[in-house]
């Protein structure tokens, strides 16, 4: 039988209250411990790390190459000419349009010898439509050249020159306007190039041609 009078006893320096419930003691939380109710979430079965559920993807950034060639010998196909018709492993989009860039530009350079001596015809007949033609005929002439270069470039996954290609797209469409205001409409200028041109550039940027971009990059 407890004394009322009696005095509870002191507790000592230190000593810790009485714990209720499951809570730990100060002092001896164990690493990663959290009260009840606040648990840490955890991912569902088969989340990935840097998984982005569909609708919040990062979309597609434009950014500029950063492998332009350095110098001359940069600009130049690897091992020179020879490798032409050698085309290494790569998506089939870029294939068909390694091809056509390729045929297109050595046909522009066919048909551009051939356009120098109907200019140099012309110029002796009609000095002023003469020198526009032959004008014509001599960019016709090195952007032919340029662009069997880039698609050579290309297919070695150089990203500057697919940027160049498309430029070179863009360019094809002012030559086929100037052609046909020159023939007064009647030639219908070089549209069909540039629709070719146009496929050419649509297939270089396709999924599949720009990861297997992205793979080559950082290997120049």
């Amino acid at each position: 039988m407890s004394n009322p009078n009696e005095v509870p006893p002191q507790q000592q320096p230190g000593a810790q209250p009485p714990r209720q419930g499951n809570v730990p003691p100060a002092g001896s939380v164990p690493p990663g411990y959290q009260p009840p109710g606040q648990q840490a979430y955890q991912p569902p079965p088969g989340h990935q790390a840097g998984y982005q559920a569909p609708g919040q993807q990062t979309g597609f950034r434009f950014e500029m190459p950063a492998d332009r060639p350095r110098n001359f010998y940069d600009a130049m196909p690897s091992g020179g000419f020879s490798g032409m018709f050698t085309v290494p492993q790569m998506p089939t989009e870029l294939k068909v349009a390694y091809w056509i860039w390729l045929i297109g530009g050595l046909l522009g350079l066919l048909g551009g010898v051939i356009g120098l001596f109907g200019a140099f015809v012309l110029l002796a007949v009609v000095p002023g439509m003469g020198l526009l033609v032959l004008l014509l005929v001599l960019v016709a002439l090195a952007l032919s050249a340029a662009q069997v270069i880039l698609a050579m470039k290309m297919k070695e996954g150089r990203e500057w020159a697919r940027f160049a290609l498309t430029i070179v797209a863009g360019i094809s469409l002012v030559l086929a306007a100037l052609n046909a205001g020159a023939a007064d409409g009647r030639g219908g200028g070089s549209w069909p190039g540039f629709v070719i041109s146009l496929v050419a550039t649509v297939l270089m940027w396709l999924p599949n041609s720009q990861a297997w971009f992205a793979s080559l990059r950082g290997r120049f």
